[in-house]
């Protein structure tokens, strides 16, 4: 027995983000940045589990996607020349407001399009294009052919290789660690020793990418009141608990 799993298909990371928007009945101007975030994320799971290759925009609108989240949970310093602060999102909906006006038109130019099409072209094309043929001598030209020719127009094929060789190339590396997973961790390493310390977070994932999860995993937990934290003994150090009436409240679900 054979089964069939489709993915909905989408223009660009634009369009698959317009989707979700209109589907909840989003606030463009005002767009909860944990929530489209996540299932964004999670549609491009879907796709490499599917073995479907993902294409790099979406790869780069997920990466501007979780800084923007990650501006949203530090404290915001960035003000404009009038002092107010500047909303991480600000260039983000700028650029879905642009990519909805073309979308909105584009049935119009194709409607337009489907009207030029069912128009008859004036004149003879077969005359035309046999004139043009005529009046550009091709066979002349073959003849006219000479090594120097050759050399010009490979030196040109060349210099074109050679310039698409030297273009940037950006390589996106996929590390092994997520915020979802560290938050589960740590909430368990928490729930186990009733308390952590930061530097045993640093001890047990010593690597600066390591590190850097763990650090937006807990900034991600107190947003969701998930833990609490205390000042440590140690230098730059701080105590990491569960939060008051976390516990109670998961108790009260279970028994309902």
């Amino acid at each position: 027995m054979s089964f069939e799993i489709r993915l909905p298909l989408f223009e660009g990371p634009f369009d698959l983000l317009l989707f979700f928007i209109e589907r909840d009945e989003l606030d463009i101007h005002d767009i909860p940045i944990f929530q489209i975030t996540n299932e964004f994320v999670g549609y491009i799971r879907q796709m490499e589990q599917l073995n479907i290759e993902v294409a790099s925009d979406f790869i780069l609108t997920a990466a501007t996607l979780m800084r923007i989240k990650a501006k949203m949970l530090l404290p915001r310093t960035e003000k404009d020349e009038e002092g107010n602060e500047i909303d991480p999102r600000q260039e983000l909906v700028q650029h879905l407001l642009e990519y909805k006006k073309f979308k909105s038109a584009v049935p119009n130019l194709s409607e337009m399009e489907d009207l030029r099409l069912a128009q008859e072209n004036r004149g003879n094309i077969h005359d035309e294009l046999q004139q043009i043929a005529n009046a550009n001598h091709f066979e002349y030209e073959l003849q006219d052919l000479n090594l120097y020719k050759i050399m010009r127009v490979f030196e040109k094929v060349m210099t074109r290789f050679e310039e698409e060789q030297n273009r940037p190339k950006h390589t996106v590396i996929q590390y092994a660690y997520t915020i979802e997973e560290q938050r589960d961790i740590i909430m368990d390493m928490v729930k186990q020793r009733s308390q952590v310390a930061f530097s045993q977070l640093i001890s047990e994932f010593p690597d600066k990418i390591g590190m850097i999860f763990n650090f937006l995993a807990i900034l991600d937990m107190l947003q969701l009141n998930l833990i609490g934290i205390e000042v440590g003994d140690g230098f730059n150090d701080f105590i990491i608990t569960e939060a008051e009436g976390h516990a109670a409240q998961v108790t009260q679900l279970l028994v309902e």
